[in-house]
């Protein structure tokens, strides 16, 4: 596994896709178990991407650490940017998109709906386009929030499915889901020092 920084309390790596990032069925490999076994540490989630998406990921190695962390995601301090490879083309080539959604585990799948209702989050999002070629479109987004499956429904809910997302809608054949963690930005939770890390992916197309 690439690692990108690790010091004592935190480690920024390359997660490999078709890897889960935190609970799995036992025996399955998981971003905690691979970790642990190659650094000898206790690891500790703050975020996660999808099993089908790789990209950058930062984990911690003790609880507080953790919690630190933890509340930058949740108070949008984290920042986190993609890069994704769509059907399609927006219509203003950068904007914002927001939506309320709702998760259905039973079906593993997230949907745009109109009225908030229990069970229902807001999700925003931010993108712009980076080049446009034989229907597809080269994409970089940024959250601001984090909700289940947020990137893949909001973009296919308007007709621009990810390319290789069958889940959501994508009539593109591809051995993987464009999608790719390519950006990350946080405050280090003991120097204060603002780190931040990037990674690129080239989907060809």
């Amino acid at each position: 596994m690439e690692i990108l920084f690790e010091d004592k309390d935190l480690i920024v790596c390359i997660k490999e896709r078709g890897v889960l990032s935190q609970e799995g069925k036992e025996g399955e490999r998981t971003m905690l178990s691979i970790l642990s076994a190659e650094t000898g540490s206790e690891i500790y989630p703050v975020h996660r991407l999808d099993k089908e998406v790789g990209g950058v990921m930062v984990l911690a190695k003790n609880q507080k650490t953790a919690a630190v962390l933890s509340g930058q995601v949740t108070d949008r301090t984290m920042e986190k940017e993609y890069i994704t490879l769509i059907e399609g083309s927006p219509e203003e080539k950068e904007g914002t998109m927001e939506d309320l959604l709702f998760f259905d585990r039973s079906k593993n799948k997230s949907f745009t709906v109109k009225k908030e209702r229990r069970g229902v989050k807001k999700a925003s999002l931010s993108y712009k386009v980076l080049a446009e070629k034989d229907g597809l479109s080269l994409v970089r987004v940024k959250l601001h929030t984090g909700r289940t499956h947020q990137i893949r429904v909001q973009l296919a809910s308007r007709k621009m499915p990810i390319v290789g997302d069958r889940r959501y809608g994508s009539k593109r054949e591809s051995k993987i889901i464009a999608l790719w963690s390519c950006y990350i930005s946080f405050v280090h939770p003991v120097s204060g020092e603002k780190m931040t890390f990037e990674k690129m992916c080239d989907f060809e197309f």
